[in-house]
């Protein structure tokens, strides 16, 4: 029986996990991560899908590099594989898998290589992704490429819309592949890393909107850290506008002048941006409390971005 130790997490790691136990592979240890509080889940738990599997499982953040080490030589390993996986696995670690180390990462390989690939590619207005099984080496996604599938990034389609699909793809990836890995017919090609580009960690930060963009690039960025992720913003005077939600309308400007403002019309609120087009908010807070149109009307009117100074010390 092929023998698999598994570092998962997040929804890829959980459908992946359950394609290796539904094929009859003998998951000797599973590693996964400690929940973060701070963190609004979406995705389904590594953890308890081990547990009700009985699988042995250990948390990454209780393990020394040395318990880790020893542990996976003394299992021996045919592969190691990496599911989402928020840690770098350390050449030793990737050499106790006689069969191979491989990483299921959430882009078409080589393109967006590294850290938050859904996101990075709602951001940059992105129309194509997907899921790629490679394998490991100590450079990051930069292994032989083994199989990968596409999934379509709609017009309005969120961060959270996308990793849905991508987790499904890692799934039919994994199903599709394990038989030959097994038999060592999988095959493999090297990744033209001059033709990828590569991706660093996103922070809330990252959220920040450009008053100045375009209506498209705007409408890029809030779908690409929509709820559950942090969501865009503005901060304008002492206060927070968070957009939390649009859609693409593609309509121009209420307004004829080019000044980013946010407006409500038939009770639904719109920005008008700097290229004359406006989208549609489907959602927005103040200092994280929900905007609704009544509100907003109440409070502001409309808010010009960078807010005015008189409108700051606006009543509540």
């Amino acid at each position: 029986m092929t023998r698999a130790v598994v570092f998962a997490y997040s929804e890829v790691g959980y459908r992946c996990l359950g394609a290796l136990v539904n094929a009859g592979v003998d998951v000797t240890w599973v590693v996964t991560h400690r929940d973060d509080p701070q963190e609004l889940r979406w995705y389904r738990s590594v953890a308890e899908l081990a547990a009700s599997c009985r699988l042995r499982v250990a948390e990454y953040e209780t393990l020394s590099a040395a318990e880790c080490l020893r542990a996976l030589r003394g299992i021996a390993p045919d592969f190691l594989f990496s599911f989402y996986f928020r840690r770098m696995l350390a050449p030793a670690l990737l050499a106790t898998a006689r069969s191979g180390a491989l990483n299921m990462h959430g882009s078409l390989l080589p393109s967006y290589r590294g850290r938050a690939p859904v996101n990075w590619a709602i951001a940059n207005g992105e129309s194509r992704t997907g899921a790629s099984l490679h394998y490991m080496v100590e450079k990051p996604d930069a292994g032989d490429l083994v199989d990968q599938e596409g999934v379509d990034i709609g017009v309005d389609d969120t961060a959270l819309d996308v990793s849905v699909k991508v987790a499904a793809a890692a799934e039919a990836v994994m199903r599709r592949s394990l038989p030959r890995l097994i038999t060592g017919d999988a095959g493999r090609r090297p990744l033209d890393l001059a033709r990828g580009s590569y991706c660093r960690a996103r922070t809330p930060a990252d959220g920040e909107i450009n008053a100045g963009a375009r209506a498209w690039d705007i409408h890029n960025l809030v779908r690409a850290v929509a709820p559950p992720f942090p969501g865009a913003y503005a901060d304008l005077g002492k206060l927070r506008l968070q957009l939390l939600g649009s859609r693409w309308c593609n309509e121009p400007a209420a307004a004829p002048d080019s000044a980013p403002r946010l407006y409500c019309e038939n009770g639904r609120f719109f920005l008008d941006c700097t290229d004359r087009r406006r989208l549609h908010i489907t959602s927005a807070a103040i200092d994280s409390e929900p905007l609704d149109a009544g509100t907003f009307n109440r409070r502001f009117g409309e808010l010009v971005l960078p807010l005015p100074a008189q409108l700051a010390s606006a009543p509540t």
